[in-house]
């Protein structure tokens, strides 16, 4: 810690970031071994996160993340949205298709950002704010694969056909190398399949998008 830098702050943080990698929650005794403080300074932690809705505790007395965070983490779409963008119209221009940056809300794949091709005479509408699960189409697929090793993940990207809507085609990579973000960068199409070159480029959309979240 530095003289610019508020201690108790720090350890709210820390807080949140060891509740965010669990499942199961944290009770006080385990949060103050891992954050090497006395359990009076959890319990005053907690107490001050709980007002704001950024943690809550179950009868059992163990505490995980509030949905606070979650209205935080609806205010970093926009932001991500903007940083986005550039990756998404080059994308959408080059295969002619509708491209979209998707990240995960809960269980949930939520569409963040759309780019329409310009120059085409029909495209799939896909608008910002649709959802679906995240074992469903290829945006939601490709998120999923990402969760996994290098080794399982094949080209980079995901095809399907007819999740979704009947009679159209989706391509996704996932955005990989990002803190605090899980999402993808997709293209969905009228067509029966999506041409291999398509998945590759979105691969490389895919990436644009990450160096510009970084």
């Amino acid at each position: 810690m530095t003289a610019e830098t508020s201690q108790t702050l720090d350890r709210g943080l820390r807080v949140l970031k060891l509740l965010a990698d669990t499942d199961h929650g944290l009770t006080v005794t385990e949060l103050s071994n891992k954050l090497g403080v006395n359990r009076t300074v959890v319990y005053r932690l907690l107490a001050t996160l709980e007002q704001h809705a950024l943690v809550r505790r179950d009868l059992g007395g163990r505490a995980r993340v509030g949905l606070g965070v979650l209205r935080l983490g609806r205010q970093v779409h926009p932001l991500v949205r903007e940083a986005a963008l550039p990756a998404l119209r080059s994308l959408a221009e080059d295969v002619g298709a509708t491209a979209h940056l998707t990240l995960v809300d809960g269980t949930e794949a939520l569409a963040v950002a759309v780019v329409e091709p310009s120059w085409t005479d029909y495209h799939v509408a896909y608008r910002t704010g649709f959802r679906h699960p995240l074992d469903k189409g290829a945006a939601g697929r490709a998120i999923l694969a990402g969760r996994g090793p290098d080794s399982e993940r094949g080209p980079g990207f995901v095809l399907t056909h007819g999740e979704l809507e009947a009679g159209a085609s989706g391509a996704a990579a996932p955005v990989l190398g990002v803190n605090g973000i899980e999402g993808s960068v997709g293209v969905v199409m009228l067509s029966e399949t999506v041409p291999e070159q398509v998945g590759h480029r979105v691969v490389r959309a895919a990436d644009e998008a990450a160096a510009a979240l970084r």
